[in-house]
Parts: structure tokens; sequence; C-alpha cells
């Protein structure tokens, strides 16, 4: 249990390593956000250690997403213009919605690995696709919640409802982000799983 532990720890500490490197490869889109891939290692961590692995890299997430307001590890312009507006509300939004998906993811996986006896690489795709989708929605449904009333949301709406809205700011976003977290996480998760890092089924 304490080799277990211990191994835990270090996978957590590498994926959160890598959240880092990836908050610099953000790739920019017209609509002010950016196509990110900071979703992946949250999920491996939900599958390889659990809800607790997902929120605690989901947690890093949300971290290094408000960092980014203010030009650490990376930079975000929408971000940086939220914190200006509100520091606290730029914190909420940017944190818990990530904080909330990593432990969803671990609770996703286990369903489909442990209860539905799907194979592996299913499990850890869909575990992908879900990290990808929910990392989407939560984010900009918690964006419009939080700051839709403000001058510069208004703007980027431009008169149109909170679903039209979202449709068309994350549609080449969203595609890319599941795409890739869904191919990369059952190659990741298959990995892991012939390593010994996911446990067998209960």
């Amino acid at each position: 249990m304490k080799k277990l532990s211990t191994r835990n720890f270090v996978l957590i500490a590498l994926l959160i390593g890598v959240l880092v490197v990836l908050g610099y490869v953000n790739i920019p889109q017209p609509a002010g956000l950016s196509i990110t891939f900071n979703m992946i290692p949250m999920a491996i961590a939900a599958m390889a250690i659990g809800p607790v692995g997902g929120a605690i890299v989901g947690g890093a997430f949300g971290l290094i997403s408000f960092l980014q307001c203010f030009g650490i590890c990376g930079y975000s312009g929408m971000g940086t213009v939220l914190a200006s507006i509100n520091p606290f509300l730029a914190f909420v939004q940017r944190f818990f919605p990530r904080l909330i998906d990593g432990v969803l993811l671990g609770y996703i996986f286990r369903l489909f690995w442990n209860r539905l006896r799907m194979n592996i690489s299913f499990s850890c795709a869909v575990t992908g696709f879900m990290a990808a989708f929910l990392n989407t929605l939560m984010f900009m449904t918690s964006l419009i919640w939080i700051f839709g009333n403000t001058v510069y949301m208004q703007e980027k709406m431009a008169g149109r409802g909170m679903m039209a809205y979202i449709v068309a700011t994350v549609g080449v976003n969203g595609v890319v982000e599941i795409a890739v977290s869904t191919v990369l996480c059952a190659a990741v998760g298959y990995a892991l799983y012939k390593a010994g890092f996911i446990a067998g089924r209960k």
C-alpha cells in the first residue's frame, strides 16, 4: 500500500509537470479561447488513481488556468480581461469546473471499467472523450453564468443566447480537443494498464 501511494504521488507530480508544459502550447482561436489539451493529464490521473487523483490534477489544471490570467504558466487573453473585472470570480470560473471535472472522470472510468465491464481501451477512450466534453461544457457554462452580464461578454455574445454562443465559439476547439483527448487517453490508458498503473477489475 505504501509503495502504491508513493507511485501514485510520483505519477501525479509528473502529470502536473506535463500540465505546466502544456500551458505554454495552447493554440489561440479568433473567439478569444484557445485549444488546450490540459484535460488529458487530468483524465490519466482519474483513470490511474481515481476521483482523488482526478481532483488533484484537475485542481492543478484550474490553478494553472487562473495563473495564465496574469501571464504565469502561459497566457490567456480572455482570462486577463476577466481577472481585471473580478479576480475572485475569475478564479472560481477557472478553478472549480476543472476540479469537479477531475472528480467526475474518476467515477466515469470506474463506471465503464468496473461496473459495465467494458474493455480497457474503450473505458479509457470514453474517459478521454468526457474529459474534453465536460471541460468545455463546464468552462463555458460557468463563463456565461458568472460573467455573462459584463460588457465584455455581452459584446462577445452579440445578442446570441447561451447555447448559440457556446456552439459558435467552441466548434473547432471542441472537435479538436475531443478527438485528441479520446485517442490519446485510449492509447496512454492501455499502456498504463499494461504497466500496472491501472488496477484490474474489482
